[in-house]
């Protein structure tokens, strides 16, 4: 039974257009400990609070879910297959389409109701960059990949412009094992970064972070970043870009992933006569309402100091 749950969660995985599944034991994860307590006594959460919160739930998937016994990781890819204007303040790639967190919930509702006409009722939890889980530790320990130097998880097929799923469940289920480092002596990654965000291998001090300056940073951002956050005004993709496994990437196939209709158009002139209300007809359901309106006419005014 553990073996046959396993090889159908993979195939739902794979027909509901899931690039990647793999499967741990649900445990503490006891070796992620002492790196994540210095991670925030280092302050690299910047303003984060919440990240301090739950501690010993982002380590132990069984206080999320008790009675868990298996993490499964899906991994979707978003790479687009055309890029915007690029004339235009950018914006990272995942946030071109549909928000990431509905599209991808919507799938592993779906395969979990498959799921259960094989198995019975499940006892689980479906996550998507929505709680604390420590997905790119699990998704590396279940064999999908491994964690580089800018702190992704990477896969020689398709580099990284993917997301992260996981189901915590009551399954007893067959494990991956987890594969090798493939990252050797390339700093591409490091080298790119205009804030030198990352600060040791696989260290993200987040608080110098794009991203984090364009979407979690609340307040306005500090002027030691004019001039380097490189006309970013919503996320960042520079050192996914960067990266030589990308190059190995191929465009998705979700079509609520495709960008609004006339993307084209949305040049520089587009963007800073942008109102409100266009905006909200534009970006209503794409992953742009993190921040805002009012964040993104931030970053739009910060990115020309």
């Amino acid at each position: 039974m553990k073996i046959q749950a396993s090889e159908i969660i993979k195939s739902l995985s794979q027909k509901l257009g899931f690039i990647a599944c793999g499967i741990s034991v649900a445990r503490k994860l006891v070796e992620e400990e002492e790196n994540l307590k210095e991670w925030l006594s280092s302050g690299y959460h910047g303003k984060m609070v919440y990240m301090e919160n739950h501690f010993e739930k982002r380590l132990d998937p069984t206080l999320l879910v008790p009675g868990a016994k298996s993490v499964v990781s899906f991994l979707y890819n978003y790479f687009p297959d055309k890029i915007q204007n690029t004339n235009a303040p950018k914006i990272a790639k995942y946030a071109y389409g549909e928000d990431y967190h509905t599209v991808i919930k919507d799938k592993l509702y779906q395969l979990v109701n498959e799921l259960e006409a094989t198995t019975g009722k499940i006892e689980g939890r479906i996550f998507v960059d929505s709680a604390p889980v420590m997905e790119r530790q699990w998704a590396a320990l279940s064999g999908l990949g491994w964690i580089g130097k800018n702190s992704l998880l990477l896969r020689k097929s398709e580099g990284s412009f993917f997301f992260i799923a996981t189901l915590i469940c009551n399954l007893e289920l067959e494990a991956d094992s987890p594969t090798t480092d493939h990252c050797g002596t390339c700093t591409a990654c490091i080298d790119a970064c205009p804030t030198q965000a990352i600060v040791a291998d696989g260290v993200i001090d987040a608080s110098k972070c794009i991203s984090y300056l364009t979407i979690e940073l609340k307040t306005e951002t500090p002027d030691e970043f004019i001039g380097k956050t490189e006309n970013w005004i919503f996320g960042c993709d520079i050192c996914q870009d960067v990266c030589p496994w990308n190059r190995f990437g191929s465009p998705h196939l979700e079509p609520r992933f495709s960008p609004i209709s006339d993307w084209e158009g949305w040049n520089a002139e587009k963007w800073e006569n942008l109102t409100e209300i266009e905006f909200k007809n534009a970006f209503g359901k794409s992953p742009l309402t993190r921040a805002g309106f009012e964040k993104i006419k931030s970053s739009l005014a910060f990115s020309k100091k």
